[in-house]
Formats: structure tokens, sequence, C-alpha cells
């Protein structure tokens, strides 16, 4: 059995590297998932073999590419501060965060967040710009 730290590293790497099969022993039978989408709460999806079939398309999915930018545990806690690129662009990417819960060396949950652009996000650029915040 893996703790946290190892769990977590080798979930990252199923998504950096574009390798599901690193996925087929982390991921509990009652996993819980929260996508990023669609806004504003995600859609949720429920046990192990959902949670790897989402998860292990994702990895696959090689025009786009995962990286995370900070890993953070806290017991059989994780939190997971990304950046994932769908396009060749300077500005073809999202940010977000995952925050992860592990058990007995399983993924038990996964709340994913984003900074994707959402219906107030213009008032909001216009707040900020205004403000030079």
């Amino acid at each position: 059995m893996f703790d946290t730290a190892e769990v977590i590293r080798r979930f990252n790497a199923a998504f950096v590297n574009h390798d599901a099969a690193l996925l087929d022993d982390l991921i509990g039978d009652d996993c819980v998932m929260e996508a990023v989408e669609p806004a504003p709460d995600g859609a949720r999806t429920v046990g192990r073999e959902a949670c790897l079939a989402f998860w292990r398309a994702l990895a696959d999915d090689r025009t786009t590419q995962f990286e995370p930018d900070e890993v953070v545990f806290a017991g059989d806690r994780a939190t997971i501060r990304w950046r994932y690129r769908f396009g060749d662009g300077p500005r073809d990417y999202v940010r977000g965060v995952n925050l992860m819960l592990v058990r007995d060396g399983s993924i038990v949950e996964a709340l994913g967040y984003s900074k994707t652009p959402g219906v107030g996000s213009a008032q909001l650029a216009a707040l900020t710009d205004d403000t030079g915040a």
C-alpha cells in the first residue's frame, strides 16, 4: 500500500506521461470525483470504474498536456495546483486545483476547480482594470 504522497505522485505521472495504466491501482471502489466542468458545480462521477474511465480518457489524450505546478500534502489529503494545456498558443491553457483525499492507499475523493471564464468574467475583469488590482 502506498502513502498519500506516492499515490498522488503516480496519479500526476499518469497525466504528465500519458500513461493511463498507472491509474489502475490508485483508485478506490468508493471514489467520488467532481470535474471542473460544467460550471458551476462540475460533473460528479461516482465509483471506481466510472472515475477510472474519465481519468483514462484524459491521460490518453495526447493533444493535451497536464503540468503540476505545486503539490501540498496534509496527512491523507493533497492539493494539486496545475496547468492544463489544450493547444499550441501561449494562452491555450487553464489553471486549476484538485483537492484529493487518499484512504488506505487509494484515491477516494477528487474535487476539481479551475480558472475557466464564466458568465461574470467580463464584469470582474472590468472591475480589476478600474482598480488597478
